[in-house]
């Protein structure tokens, strides 16, 4: 398993020599200044990789950009609309130039409008910390009485419209304003950032459509995109939904077993691959993590090891960004998994034999608190789930101890 780190580029709160002294391998990164649809050129990608080679005193800090998180898909890819397939052809000489460059792994996702999404950048919990969550209630008190979306209120099961009504009562100007934004904050280091308005005139775009036209909108674009992939020498890996239940009435794909076991069926190339998120998948009971990475395995590309602690085992549910090795998710269970799977792509020869791997999230703790850094990526935050979870990996991969 390699040890990576999530870097959004220079105006990240958490520098290339900061990364250098958590003891990662590798960086993940991406091109988060360029909008989504363009081309990835091959002078914008060679600027961040110098970028991530060099420290703070201009020395070499050894360290290379191994993932991409994200090559983002547009919105009229998902959709099918407008100019769709020039965007296809888009990231398809991106794809081209980040091979060219060296780099093999490519995260992605196909979640319509909004990536993920939480109520509470800065939850409060028991050591005084702080975590990002997402209670169910107040996303429905957004949906029903901010977004004001029709139907909304018949969307969610029974009981939760009448609480989020109590609590939209309650809440002050300034909590309304920071509930909308949390949900509406977009995908980390982007500088696309969505308005209400902009919020409502997706969804308008996408009303009725049923979870199997996006599904075959995704197994289209992997068509195109995945053959070209394989025969670059990448790996592309899709992220699962977050959280993996429907939202705003929009479809979602990507939640489940099932929904990766169809995808990879669809499109059966080695390139068509996935990136497992613990925590993400984890907010779903029934999503067994150590059994998906045992039977999905030979096609894991990307690890997210984060987890979270479910209030229910309902779905939809509530859940906080809890510590690494406590929450839903048997995390030893989980990376012992990992390392049979990495075993048999030994046995078998595989040249991809190590996963990358990163610390997701992370709660804000110590000097994070007044720290400004994106949210869910705090230094030592994620400094100490990396900690944690190299900890179990060494337990694990010991001679005398381990698998």
């Amino acid at each position: 398993m390699r040890q990576t780190w999530r870097w959004f580029g220079p105006a990240d709160g958490v520098g290339v020599d900061e990364m250098l002294q958590a003891g990662v391998e590798g960086v993940v990164s991406a091109l988060h200044h360029l909008p989504t649809g363009d081309v990835w050129s091959a002078e914008e990608i060679a600027r961040r990789q110098r970028e991530i080679a060099t420290r703070a005193d201009g020395s070499a800090s050894g360290l290379a950009w191994e993932v991409v998180e994200s090559l983002p898909v547009t919105e009229d890819i998902k959709k099918q609309t407008g100019d769709w397939r020039a965007h296809i052809e888009n990231y398809k000489l991106s794809l081209a130039n980040l091979a060219a460059a060296g780099i093999e792994t490519i995260c992605y996702n196909f979640m319509p409008v909004l990536d993920w999404t939480r109520t509470d950048l800065a939850y409060r919990v028991g050591h005084g910390g702080t975590a990002m969550r997402f209670d169910l209630h107040d996303f429905a008190a957004f949906d029903i009485h901010i977004l004001e979306r029709p139907g909304a209120a018949e969307s969610f099961p029974e009981g939760v419209a009448e609480i989020a009504g109590e609590r939209f009562a309650k809440m002050s100007g300034e909590r309304r304003e920071q509930l909308a934004k949390n949900i509406v904050f977009g995908l980390p280091g982007t500088a696309e950032h969505f308005t209400l308005d902009d919020v409502r005139a997706h969804l308008a775009e996408y009303d009725g459509m049923p979870t199997e036209t996006l599904r075959g909108h995704l197994v289209d674009f992997l068509a195109e995109v995945a053959p070209e992939a394989e025969r670059l020498g990448l790996r592309m890996c899709c992220h699962p939904d977050d959280p993996p239940f429907s939202l705003l009435g929009l479809p979602r794909i990507m939640s489940t077993e099932e929904d990766y076991r169809a995808v990879m069926e669809a499109v059966d190339v080695p390139a068509n691959g996935i990136t497992l998120c613990s925590g993400s998948l984890g907010a779903r009971p029934e999503n067994d993590l150590p059994g998906i990475m045992e039977r999905l395995g030979d096609r894991v590309h990307f690890l997210h090891l984060r987890n979270v602690t479910r209030d229910t085992e309902a779905v939809p549910c509530s859940f906080y960004e809890d510590e690494h090795l406590r929450g839903s998710t048997d995390m030893v269970a989980l990376i012992a998994a990992v390392l049979r799977e990495e075993r048999k792509r030994e046995q078998a020869g595989r040249a991809n034999v190590s996963i990358p791997f990163r610390p997701d999230h992370g709660q804000d703790i110590l000097d994070d608190l007044t720290r400004k850094v994106q949210p869910g990526y705090p230094a030592i935050g994620r400094l100490k789930g990396l900690a944690e979870l190299r900890g179990v990996l060494a337990a694990l991969s010991h001679p005398e101890h381990g698998l």
